[in-house]
């Protein structure tokens, strides 16, 4: 059930993240955006800040953490797997 909660709150914030990042990105690219509640709590400079802040403000866990980048983010070999089956 915890998981459920966690991934529709990251979810929600991807989502809102993803509609204002053009407007963020002239006053905080490369900083991280702590989010909560499909809102930015706050934008610290590296992640592990972020996550650190994350951890002190919300004990229960439920909050994410978005890279202010217009760079697509490579996820490593899953992000290039083809399902063979489509053909």
């Amino acid at each position: 059930m915890a998981q459920n909660i966690f991934e529709a709150e990251v979810d929600r914030n991807f989502d809102a993240f993803a509609g204002i990042l053009q407007q963020l990105l002239p006053s905080h690219r490369g900083e991280f955006a702590l989010m909560r509640g499909g809102e930015v709590i706050e934008y610290c400079a590296s992640e592990s800040a972020a996550l650190a802040a994350g951890r002190h403000r919300f004990a229960d866990g439920i909050f994410s953490v978005q890279e202010v980048t217009d760079r697509p983010v490579d996820l490593g070999f899953f992000s290039h797997v083809i399902n063979t089956r489509i053909a």
